[in-house]
């Protein structure tokens, strides 16, 4: 059996692991599919939160460069979309997504993790999209479309063009990433942020993430239309009126999603 990805269901947390710590979890062409069926087994599980984590010494470096072999247009076109599908995975799914950053997140790896809703970092890391120094364009693997949004436009020109890494600390202060806390500290801290959002309401969380990814894309009176809509179906829900009660009783509320 490949173990390059796999996933853990503890509780309401699903756990995706990049597998791979020889090759500092390069994605293979290969791996790609079995990294898009692993977030797909998470999307579609009863776990309320899905964590993207690595083993072994990096999160992930990106795509792996012993396949960047001599192809046709056509081949490498086919292989460049394949590599967004884990990306499109995340944003897709109706659950928050932690990336639990506790090595570099360089290229395709940002990527993923910038896919993410949350990104936790250890102290000491390295991240970046290092594509222009090797001659490639600076927006691979959704960089283009994440990274101007995260941290300006500014910044994203500096870090596209130059390839620069960057540190967990600086990414802290550029919004790249949410918090940094010691190596040691990094899995319990995925694990309290994980174990709060796994208690709140996962019909809120789905409109809520649907609304802000669908928010990047429309102007305001569109953003505005799309709240009320989201905002009239949370009001039906079993959940709502839940939370409502709790409020009102001064008690932790039980959410079922329903």
């Amino acid at each position: 059996m490949n173990t390059e990805v796999e996933v853990d269901m503890t509780g309401a947390v699903a756990t995706v692991t990049l597998n791979r710590p020889e090759r500092l979890n390069a994605i293979s062409i290969p791996m790609v599919d079995r990294l898009v069926n692993a977030l797909a087994e998470a999307a579609a599980s009863p776990a309320r939160v899905v964590v993207l984590a690595g083993a072994g010494r990096a999160f992930c470096v990106g795509a792996d460069q012993a396949e960047m072999t001599e192809r046709s247009a056509q081949e490498w076109e086919r292989i460049v979309r394949r590599y967004l599908d884990p990306v499109r995975e995340i944003v897709a799914m109706d659950k928050p997504v932690i990336a639990a950053l506790h090595g570099d997140t360089v290229g395709g790896g940002l990527g993923l993790a910038m896919a993410c809703d949350l990104r936790l970092a250890a102290a000491g890391i390295r991240l970046g999209s290092p594509f222009t120094p090797i001659g490639l364009a600076g927006c691979d693997m959704s960089a283009g479309w994440f990274l101007p949004r995260l941290v300006g436009l500014g910044a994203a020109s500096e870090l596209m063009f130059t390839g620069r890494l960057v540190s967990a600390e600086e990414a802290l202060g550029l919004g790249l990433v949410h918090r940094v806390v010691p190596r040691e500290g990094l899995a319990e801290e995925v694990r309290r942020w994980s174990e709060q959002l796994a208690t709140g309401a996962p019909i809120a969380h789905a409109w809520t993430k649907r609304a802000l990814h669908r928010s990047l894309g429309v102007d305001m009176d569109g953003e505005f239309e799309f709240e009320i809509f989201a905002q009239v179906q949370c009001l039906q829900t079993a959940d709502h009126r839940e939370g409502v009660a709790a409020f009102q009783q001064k008690r932790r509320p039980e959410f079922t999603g329903e």
